[in-house]
């Protein structure tokens, strides 16, 4: 592979994978209620995440659900239901006194990770937008396997190191967010960004 090919991809993907989606806005949410006890359930649960996307789209449920309108209609309601349902239960979620939180808050990994798995797995735009976008960094004069498995690999490490710097942060930050009058804002905020971010998925065609 062509060093300048990678470079240009790395770049394109670090830019795309700073821009906070679903699943940015998850790991942030589980962060602020949960510490960084949440970072490794959720960062792993978004690699594998993009790990199934990516690989989807390789073996061509990219190209399938960009032609199949029953398919991709499907898996659009799917994502975009369940975001609903995490935006809704993050907006109602109870929040602990200041002085007890550390102690009352617990953290389910299992579930905390296939939250995560789900929000950036179920997702029919990332798929076809995986489709879409490495072929524009393929080296048509080399072979394409090889570059496909060194994208992927490029694409989960910058994702899984972009969720974990969001995780930290969140959870860093959490520290100064001690009232829960705060503690209810950012959640009611975070599901309401969620549950956007839901209807935007019902919302958005293939094309």
């Amino acid at each position: 592979m062509a060093l300048d090919h990678w470079l240009a991809f790395i770049a394109a993907s670090a830019v795309l994978l700073a821009i906070p989606g679903p699943t940015v806005l998850l790991v942030i949410s589980y962060a602020l209620g949960h510490g960084r006890r949440s970072a490794t359930s959720t960062v792993a649960g978004v690699a594998l995440g993009d790990f199934t996307a990516m690989t989807a789209s390789m073996l061509g449920l990219g190209a399938l659900l960009a032609t199949s309108a029953a398919l991709f209609t499907a898996l659009k309601w799917v994502g975009a239901a369940y975001l609903v349902y995490l935006g809704v239960r993050l907006w109602r979620a109870p929040v602990a006194d200041a002085a007890v939180d550390a102690v009352t808050s617990v953290a389910r990994p299992g579930r905390i990770f296939l939250h995560a798995y789900a929000v950036t797995a179920l997702n029919p735009k990332s798929i076809v937008f995986f489709i879409a976008f490495l072929p524009q960094f393929l080296d048509g004069t080399r072979a394409v396997l090889p570059q496909l498995v060194i994208f992927e690999a490029s694409f989960l490490a910058l994702a899984t190191a972009n969720a974990l710097t969001y995780a930290l942060l969140a959870s860093a930050a959490r520290r100064t967010i001690r009232k829960p009058r705060v503690q209810r804002a950012v959640n009611r905020t975070g599901g309401t960004l969620l549950i956007g971010a839901g209807a935007l998925a019902a919302a958005w065609r293939s094309g």
